[in-house]
């Protein structure tokens, strides 16, 4: 018996998104945008979305925009440092 193997139906899409981004150096879509551009469900473009940022092809920008990882500055967001209150460690040597 020949084995079939199942393709996940949102493949051709994930295909034609890459090749948007591809073909058009420097594309920057919000969400609302590609949703309208590809005629995609709010729910289906996010996920696709999503996947492609998960597979490092795409990275949100700080206004919303999706681009390719490859392009333009990408502001990284501020990273806060947690803070933990612990009692101070006494020295191995006054502990002996």
């Amino acid at each position: 018996m020949k084995k079939v193997s199942a393709m996940d139906p949102h493949d051709s899409l994930l295909s034609r998104i890459r090749g948007e981004y591809l073909e058009m150096p420097g594309l920057r879509l919000t969400r609302p945008h590609a949703q309208r551009l590809w005629g995609l469900d709010e729910q289906t473009c996010r996920t696709l979305l999503d996947r492609l940022v998960d597979l490092k092809f795409l990275v949100v920008g700080a206004d919303g925009n999706y681009m390719r990882l490859t392009e333009g500055n990408i502001v990284p967001q501020t990273l806060r440092i947690a803070k933990a209150n612990l009692p101070p460690q006494q020295s191995k040597t006054q502990s002996r």
